[in-house]
């Protein structure tokens, strides 16, 4: 397995409802399958907190209801962890800007990492063997996002470590 870095250094996400559209570039990342067959692992995700006052941040990590359509990176940085990490053939689809964006499934909620966007940080980091997965292209199963839920504002930077075979 590959394991590579999603980040994102400086965003204000937009807040959305469950199974509401995202908007192009203003939610933290999706990761999404490049082949019925692929599986994906997620080990880490951090956000970092910007904000010049206080404000509460609640990303939500969850299954996505709808896939996003040709998936491209926007604001985001996908790149190895390890500079030896050999090329995959179907590299996982990542970003935060699609021409048909994803919606967050309304009973897939992963992780809620609620923070204070004014200099707070949160870490998810998961036990061994513990790891949230994806596998294939479908719905529900193939796609997750990290995205503000609504009522939470703030501007963050942070990444999600992930292994894809």
């Amino acid at each position: 397995m590959a394991k590579r870095s999603l980040s994102s250094t400086t965003i204000t996400p937009t807040a959305v409802a469950d199974t509401v559209a995202m908007t192009n570039n203003l939610w933290l990342g999706t990761l999404f399958g490049a082949s019925a067959t692929q599986r994906t692992i997620i080990s880490e995700i951090y956000i970092g907190g910007q904000s010049t006052a206080s404000a509460v941040a609640i990303p939500l990590f969850a299954r996505d209801s709808t896939v996003p359509g040709t998936l491209v990176a926007g604001t985001m940085f996908d790149a190895p962890v390890d500079p030896a990490t050999a090329a995959l053939a179907a590299p996982l689809l990542t970003g935060n800007s699609a021409t048909t964006p994803p919606q967050r499934s309304a009973t897939g909620h992963l992780l809620n990492l609620s923070f204070n966007a004014f200099g707070g940080i949160v870490r998810w980091l998961a036990p061994q063997g513990a790891e949230i997965g994806i596998v294939g292209t479908a719905v529900s199963l193939g796609s997750v996002s990290l995205s503000q839920f609504t009522g939470g504002a703030g501007i963050m930077g942070g990444h999600i470590i992930y292994e894809t075979s």
